[in-house]
C-alpha cells in the first residue's frame, strides 16, 4: 500500500503534493513575502500563471469592480465579457471562434473531444490522435493517456485507447506512423513540452506538422497551456513558425492567476461541437472572463511582449555565460520567459535550495530546473534572479553524484 502520510501542518488536506515548508502570506510585481515577513523573488510565477505578477495595480481594481458586480450566473445565459475576450483572442491567433472553460486539463479535454467528433463526422468510427513522447497534457484519464510520463500513469490503468505516440521533433517518424494508422484524426502535440523538460518542437518541425495535416484531413492541435499568452515573445510559441493550428487549448497566464482556460479553433474545427455536445457549469464565468480582458489589455498596452523576449535573451545570456564549462551543465533551452536549465543529473534538492535564497524556481522532467517568471519581470529583477541561481547550481554540481 502507498499512503502518504498526513502533513503535521496541513492533517485535513489530502497529500498529493510534496510542498515546500513555506506559506506565502503577500506579493508585489515579481516578489512574494511567506508568512514570516522573508521575501523571495518569483522565478516560477505560480508555474506560468501570474502574467501580470502578484497584486498588479490595474489588475486588482478591475477584479474588484468585476466581484461587485457579477462573480457567477451560468450559461444558459449570455455572458458579455465571453464574447469580449473571445473577440480579443480571434484577433490575436487569427482562428474562428472560442470555448471557455477552467483550466488546461479541460482545455486539453475539450479538444480531444473535437479531435474525436471530427473523426465521427467523416465516418471515422474508431479515431485515433497523435501524441509525442515527452509530452504532458493533464492528469485527468483521458489527458494522462496523451500524457507520455509512466511515472503520473502508473496506478490509474486501464488507460483511454486511442493515441498514437511518436518522437517529438522527427517529421519522418510522424509521417511512418500517419501511413500506418489510417483512423487518425489529428495530430495533438504542446508546442514547447513543459514538464517533459522545456523541449521546444523546432520550427521546421512545426511547419512540417502543418503540411502533412492539411495533406492527409487531420487537424493540427497545438497544446499552449504554458507556453502560450506571450510567454516566449509573440502571443503564441507557435507563431515563431509562422503558422495556424486548428485547435489551440490556452490557460494558465491567460487570466493572471484567477483560473481560466480557452480552446481556440480555426474554421475547419470551429463548428465541429455544437449544441449538447460539451459544456461547464463554472467555464466563462464573468470574473474569468474579465480577468482575461484585463490580462490582454495590459500586456497590449504595456508591450509585454516584447519584454518577455528581452528579458528572456538576458537571463538565458546570463545564465549560459555563468555556468559555461561548469562540469554537469548541459544547456539552456526553450523562449523568452519559458527557459530550463538542463543538467546531468537529478536536481529536486535545488528548489529546498533555491528556496533558502530567496529564489522560487521549478524541477521538471528530474533534471531540469525551469524558469517562468512574471512577464512583468524588470532588467534588474532578472540579474538578480541569474545571480542566485548561478551559484546555486554550481555548488550542487560541485556535490558528488548521488
Amino acid at each position: 500500500m502507498n499512503a502518504a502520510v498526513p502533513s503535521s501542518s496541513e492533517p485535513h488536506v489530502m497529500q498529493t503534493y510534496g510542498r515546500l515548508p513555506v506559506a506565502l502570506s503577500h506579493g508585489q510585481g515579481c516578489w512574494v513575502w511567506d508568512t514570516n515577513g522573508r521575501r523571495y523573488l518569483d522565478g516560477l510565477a505560480g508555474i506560468a500563471v501570474n502574467t501580470l505578477g502578484h497584486a498588479h495595480p490595474r489588475l486588482v481594481p478591475a477584479l474588484q469592480d468585476q466581484v461587485a458586480k457579477l462573480i457567477h450566473t451560468s450559461n444558459y445565459y449570455l455572458v458579455p465579457l465571453q464574447e469580449k475576450l473571445a473577440a480579443k483572442l480571434v484577433e490575436i491567433s487569427g482562428l474562428a471562434n472560442v470555448f471557455f472553460c477552467n483550466s488546461g486539463l479541460e482545455a486539453n479535454e475539450a479538444a480531444l473531444k473535437i479531435a474525436r467528433k471530427f473523426g465521427h463526422d467523416r465516418g471515422n468510427t474508431s479515431p485515433e490522435i497523435m501524441v509525442f513522447e515527452g509530452a504532458f497534457h493533464g492528469r485527468s484519464i483521458a489527458t494522462l493517456s496523451a500524457t507520455a510520463n509512466p511515472k503520473i500513469q502508473a496506478g490509474f490503468g486501464p488507460l483511454v485507447p486511442g493515441f498514437v505516440r511518436a518522437p517529438l521533433n522527427d517529421l519522418a517518424a510522424v509521417e511512418a506512423a500517419v501511413k500506418a494508422h489510417p483512423n487518425l484524426t489529428a495530430i495533438f502535440l504542446e508546442t514547447i513540452q513543459g514538464e517533459g523538460g522545456i523541449n521546444p518542437a523546432r520550427v521546421e518541425f512545426l511547419q512540417g506538422l502543418r503540411r502533412i495535416c492539411d495533406t492527409h484531413d487531420l487537424l493540427l492541435m497545438l497544446d499552449e497551456v504554458q507556453c502560450g499568452i506571450g510567454r516566449t515573445g509573440k502571443w503564441f510559441a507557435h507563431q515563431w513558425a509562422g503558422i495556424v493550428p486548428d485547435v489551440m487549448p490556452l490557460a494558465k497566464g491567460l487570466g493572471s492567476g484567477v483560473p481560466i482556460g480557452a480552446v481556440v479553433c480555426g474554421p475547419r474545427a470551429a463548428t465541429v461541437m455544437g449544441p449538447g455536445n460539451h459544456g461547464t457549469t463554472f467555464g466563462g464565468n464573468p470574473l474569468a472572463m474579465r480577468a482575461g480582458v484585463e490580462t490582454l489589455t495590459i500586456m497590449t498596452e504595456d508591450g509585454l511582449l516584447a519584454n518577455a523576449e528581452k528579458i528572456g535573451a538576458q537571463i538565458k545570456a546570463g545564465l549560459e555565460a555563468g555556468l559555461s564549462g561548469v562540469d554537469g551543465f548541459v544547456e539552456v533551452r526553450g523562449q523568452g520567459l519559458m527557459l530550463g536549465v538542463a543538467l546531468d543529473r537529478p536536481c529536486g534538492a535545488l528548489l529546498t535550495q533555491a528556496v533558502e535564497a530567496g529564489l522560487m524556481i521549478s524541477v521538471t522532467a528530474d533534471r531540469v530546473v525551469r524558469l517562468l517568471p512574471a512577464l512583468i519581470m524588470t532588467s534588474d529583477e532578472a540579474a538578480q534572479l541569474v545571480g542566485i541561481l548561478v551559484p546555486l547550481i554550481k555548488r550542487f554540481l560541485a556535490q558528488p553524484k548521488s
